[in-house]
């Protein structure tokens, strides 16, 4: 089959949906964005929104979520656009879920399980499948109640399987396995996380700082590292999926990128965040979000030419807060500049930590390249060094590590004029000049 007609056959196998929300009335702007976004969610996961049903109200219904008259008009909008799905723009709780299926009668699914569904789909490797495995494990664990109504029930005084229904042995059965696969997730999810933290012990030995993309998801940061490897990366270097698509990509890429003169810095792609971004998620991706609270440098980009940028920077502030990286330095990375209305010009750096670029084109990656390079190497300074010709590795160690202005070969061994880490220098001070 072509990739023409594979395309062909996932749209006309395109599910179609009705998108639900409910509009509190305290900033009906950022409701109209959420339900826009849900829209394009449903999208990324190969779903073709036939309409939008939004009811007014100051608190949602904690039985129903949406008014009990407002859930006729959703079965009836259901039926009339032949929509096969259901979608609600928040997280439902297990007693609003089973109420909804009783009265709709069709699938339903909240953001939660659309974004976990998106995930499933992108992942690539063992370590993101266990990941989204796991997320979607734990949050289907307290919604069982209520997926098997076609089952028999009945009671029983005793509390044994086998005085219980087909439905109640069913929910057991699935609630036990469930658990046990969420144990040998925790497990496998560990020793991954033992690797990270090994990979990460070896970049700290070797001094190559680690500088980390982050950002709302479809800001471009798949972009930006991409037009990094074209320009400094090695041969062995891949480039990432790159589409204007939202969470094209989830799994963390990690990319050497060599500048020249031992300037070379790791480069670390991670999944984009987004409005309402499940807590489980979060967590869930806590061994892949560890390069960013690992990180040396973190590059917050911006999509500038997105009327909601400024709600984006927010989410992704209040993500990384989550993360706990307050201590590391961000540079804001306005990307899309050429899109945008304003008209600046670019690339420009208009303060120490805010740039202005468009990442596809090749002036403004060398232009970020040199604002990184002049942060991430701010605590190198410059030294000269006597180094004895017996001690050859300290000699290597420089010709690794610094950044070499000049040697010349003396008699008592050779002298060398680095920019060094302050560590290191510290470190040799007993051969210091």
């Amino acid at each position: 089959m072509t990739e023409l007609e594979r395309n062909k056959k996932v749209e006309e196998e395109r599910e179609k949906v009705l998108l639900v929300g409910v509009d509190d009335g305290s900033a009906s702007e950022e409701f109209e964005r959420s339900m826009e976004e849900l829209k394009n969610l449903a999208k990324a996961c190969f779903m073709e929104p036939v309409g939008v049903v939004t009811q007014k109200m100051e608190s949602v219904n904690k039985g129903l979520y949406v008014g009990t008259g407002k859930v006729q008009e959703i079965r009836e909008a259901a039926e009339l656009l032949e929509a096969d799905v259901i979608i609600f723009d928040d997280a439902l709780s297990p007693s609003q879920l089973r109420n909804l299926q009783k009265e709709l009668k069709k699938p339903i699914l909240d953001r939660t399980t659309l974004i976990l569904d998106i995930f499933e789909t992108r992942a690539r490797t063992r370590e993101a499948k266990l990941q989204v495995e796991s997320a979607k494990l734990k949050y289907l664990l307290p919604r069982l109640v209520g997926m098997h109504e076609a089952l028999t029930r009945q009671g029983g005084a005793s509390g044994s399987m086998s005085s219980r229904g087909a439905g109640e042995k069913k929910l057991e059965l699935d609630r036990r396995r469930i658990e046990r696969r969420i144990g040998e997730l925790s497990r496998e999810l560990e020793e991954v996380s033992k690797e990270r933290r090994v990979q990460r012990k070896r970049r700290v030995d070797a001094r190559i700082p680690l500088v980390a993309l982050v950002g709302y998801t479809n800001a471009g940061k798949s972009t930006v590292l991409n037009a990094m490897v074209d320009a400094y990366g090695g041969e062995d270097e891949k480039k990432v999926l790159e589409k204007d698509m939202l969470f094209a990509t989830l799994d963390t890429a990690v990319r050497r990128i060599c500048t020249g003169n031992n300037q070379d810095f790791l480069l670390s792609d991670t999944v984009g965040f987004i409005h309402k971004l499940p807590h489980g998620l979060v967590k869930a991706f806590h061994a892949t979000l560890e390069e960013v609270e690992s990180a040396d440098l973190l590059i917050h980009v911006v999509d500038y030419s997105d009327p909601h940028y400024r709600e984006h920077m927010k989410t992704t502030q209040e993500t990384l807060a989550e993360l706990h990286t307050g201590g590391i330095p961000v540079i804001m990375v306005f990307n899309k500049v050429d899109k945008s209305n304003d008209f600046l010009p670019y690339p420009q750096k208009v303060s120490e930590d805010k740039v202005y670029l468009c990442a596809k084109e090749a002036s403004s990656i060398r232009f970020l390249a040199d604002v990184i390079l002049e942060k991430i190497y701010a605590e190198y300074v410059s030294a000269e060094f006597l180094i004895p010709y017996d001690k050859g590795g300290v000699l290597s160690y420089f010709m690794e590590h610094a950044q070499v202005e000049c040697t010349e070969y003396e008699e008592e061994g050779t002298r060398i004029k680095v920019k060094c880490h302050k560590a290191d220098k510290d470190k040799y001070e007993i051969y210091l000049m």
